[in-house]
């Protein structure tokens, strides 16, 4: 495979002569450069009016390479041929570079340019390339690949720190600027009317080395925030050392290549609007730098922005009212790293009723303008701090977080906008910290986390109850002046508390069923009846300890009760039939069966009316065999007597689906958050352990 390189452009604010004086004392060796051995030169040629010089040198290089490599390969040194050409006239130099050594099996090419900055004739520009083929090495390609390609990286940072050195090595003796080259006729003119070519300084009486000494004048561009920045040229064509280093982060110079070669790519093949560059950025460190995956992934997501119209959502998309009102998350100032700070109080908010209010669109696009939000909070970060800054932080609050949050529906909802997310939106979260987590988070997270990328999760900090307030806790990531009040710091958060959304603003079942994503027809979702003498059982086998059983239904007629059974006897399916209705359930608890002998209840009953919606969960104890039963509720009261003689055949009906976490996947979930923070291997040891096995069920009213 051929490995490439692109350098940005890196500036020197020095004129072309004066850089090309330093750059001629690297010759014949450098002791800044311990790999180059030696050189020496092999031609010379001069054009006729010493405008032009061609320079062939021979470069002996000491690889760092292992000892045994080398013997293998039979060399003690490599040996290299460079070419260049000095325009004098032109104001540039081009560097050609190739290998002697080993050139039948290994192709090392190699280009460099020194060229006038185009906006600033008192600066020189330096730009290279180069390219790696190893077609065959004694069997070793893929380490000498490896060794070739660190030791290029090494040079090329230090290529540019030994330019400098000569350079302050001229100004500490004295030498600051060097004149231009003249053909030889205009100097004779220049010297015969006594003048001076314009843009120099004539040569001062006395000055030593018959050197004048200016400085050259500075222009530089002024951006919107009043920041100077020097730039070699356009961006649209080219990316400046000191851009990057200012906007974008110190990337490694394989890195920069990577960025310039795929923004290069982009704006030969790319029809339409070229992301901005730190978003190319984030596509390729996702990738950690592999630009064939990063060119994939982000093309598949400008195929995607395009279909829908993201890039004009923050201009054309009005929040609805209820979003406004019940949605409670928004920005709040920033963290100690000047990241921007959004905070989400997810255990306030309603997921259930914004899902039934609202579509899964809505919600997408209500996550998808806090992105967008997010990423322009981020420039204006960079701008403000002065450092780059390409992600946020998100504040996570869980409290009043229950059982009532694993809707089913809801949860899918949230796994597929998690899909979109992590696929157009990578290294955008910084970091994520989870406060006041209940014990029924490992639940949720084990149900989400298979789709959260690898090195997102490796940003979450989790802490349990009001761990959060204690030593290493939330102070150490946010300003106390910043922290919201309502988490006991300083700062009034603005801030929508959420709550219930009222079941009036619902959609209708109707409109429900005409949804694409249909929330209460869902596939996964069963339908049962139960009649009284005849309840509803469900048979659920655990065959490792630990694992959680999770439980999400409607109750859409009557009322209900819900217990879970416990045994280690296989049940034998009997039909029950209703009395006088005709219709059968199966039974799997045997009339035979001893209470606390053959079998046992390790639920409390739960009663629940018409109407409710209840998640639950229930961590198993033991394997064996689990029977989940919802059974008729027989009437309490004088108005639950009248109700019921109005039901049908005393019949109810339930809307169910249940899930199994196994044992593996619930405990490695948790455990890869648990290095994150202590407080939350308190929380998963209180919520795995065998002393509290019973499950917590909510019940939405």
């Amino acid at each position: 495979m051929v490995q490439e390189y692109q350098s940005p452009v890196r500036v020197y604010k020095h004129p072309f002569e004066f850089v090309m004086a330093a750059y001629v004392r690297r010759f014949p060796k450098c002791h800044l450069i311990p790999v180059f051995v030696d050189s020496e030169v092999i031609s010379e040629n001069q054009s006729p009016d010493g405008s032009t010089l061609v320079t062939e040198r021979r470069c002996t290089i000491d690889i760092d390479a292992p000892r045994l490599l080398k013997r293998i390969a039979g060399v003690d040194y490599l040996y290299f041929i460079q070419k260049n050409t000095l325009n004098r006239r032109d104001r540039t130099l081009h560097i050609e570079v190739r290998n002697e050594t080993f050139s039948s099996r290994v192709m090392v090419h190699e280009c460099c340019n020194y060229t006038v900055h185009p906006e600033n004739e008192d600066w020189t520009c330096f730009e290279q390339t180069a390219s790696l083929d190893i077609k065959s090495f004694f069997g070793f390609e893929s380490t000498a690949e490896k060794i070739a390609m660190k030791q290029y990286a090494s040079s090329i940072k230090k290529g540019k720190e030994v330019i400098e050195f000569y350079l302050r090595e001229l100004e500490g003796e004295g030498v600051t600027y060097l004149p231009r080259w003249t053909a030889p006729a205009a100097a004779r003119a220049i010297s015969a009317s006594g003048g001076h070519r314009e843009g120099t300084a004539e040569v001062p009486a006395g000055s030593p080395d018959g050197q004048c000494r200016r400085r050259p004048s500075s222009q530089t561009h002024t951006l919107s925030d009043g920041m100077q920045l020097q730039v070699c040229v356009s961006s649209a064509d080219k990316l400046d050392a000191d851009y990057i280093r200012r906007y974008l982060g110190d990337l490694t110079p394989l890195q920069e290549s990577c960025l310039i070669r795929l923004r290069l790519w982009l704006q030969e093949t790319h029809k339409g609007k070229i992301p901005k560059d730190q978003h190319v950025l984030r596509f390729l460190s996702a990738r950690d730098f592999n630009l064939d995956k990063a060119r994939e992934l982000l093309c598949q997501s400008l195929t995607w922005r395009k279909q829908h119209q993201v890039d004009f959502l923050l201009d054309s998309w009005e929040r609805p009212q209820l979003l406004q009102d019940y949605y409670s998350g928004g920005w709040h100032h920033h963290d100690r790293d000047g990241r921007p700070l959004y905070i989400l109080r997810l255990g306030q908010m309603d997921t259930k009723g914004l899902l039934r209010a609202l579509t899964e669109e809505v919600l997408l696009r209500q996550v998808l303008t806090i992105i967008e939000e997010g990423l322009q909070r981020c420039e204006e970060n960079t701008r403000v701090f002065g450092r780059p800054i390409s992600c946020w932080t998100c504040l996570l609050d869980l409290e009043g977080l229950n059982m009532r949050h694993l809707w089913r529906p809801g949860v899918k909802a949230l796994l597929r906008i998690i899909e979109v997310v992590e696929a157009n939106y990578p290294e955008t979260l910084g970091r994520l910290l989870i406060l006041r987590a209940p014990r029924v988070f490992p639940v949720l997270w084990t149900l989400v986390s298979p789709l959260i990328d690898e090195n997102t999760r490796k940003k979450f900090l989790v802490f349990a109850g009001n761990d959060y307030q204690g030593p290493g806790g939330l102070e150490n990531y946010i300003d106390r002046a910043i922290i919201p009040d309502f988490l006991g710091g300083d700062s009034m958060c603005d801030i929508p508390e959420g709550g219930a959304v009222p079941k009036s603003q619902y959609r209708t079942a109707e409109e429900l069923e005409s949804e694409e994503n249909r929330l209460l027809t869902d596939s996964i979702y069963k339908s049962a009846s139960i009649f009284k003498g005849s309840p509803f059982e469900m048979l659920v086998e655990i065959t490792e300890a630990s694992s959680v059983i999770t439980w999400d239904f409607d109750v859409s007629k009557g009322d209900v009760m819900f217990r879970i059974y416990h045994s280690k006897r296989a049940p034998q399916a009997v039909a029950h039939a209703a009395p006088s209705i005709g219709s059968v359930n199966v039974a799997l608890i045997d009339r035979s069966w001893v209470p606390g002998r053959d079998y046992s209840m390790v639920e409390t009953a739960l009663a629940c009316k018409d109407g409710e919606s209840v998640q639950g969960s229930h961590v198993a104890r033991w394997p064996g065999f689990y029977i989940l039963q919802w059974s008729f509720c027989s009437a309490s009261s004088l108005d639950d007597v009248l109700a019921s003689l109005q039901a049908s055949f005393h019949r109810c009906k339930v809307t169910y689906y249940t899930e199994v976490l196994a044992s593996h996947d619930f405990r490695g979930s948790v455990s890869s958050l648990e290095s994150s923070h202590s407080g939350f291997s308190q929380l998963s040891s209180a919520t795995t352990s065998s002393a509290h096995s019973q499950a917590g069920s909510t019940v939405s009213r």
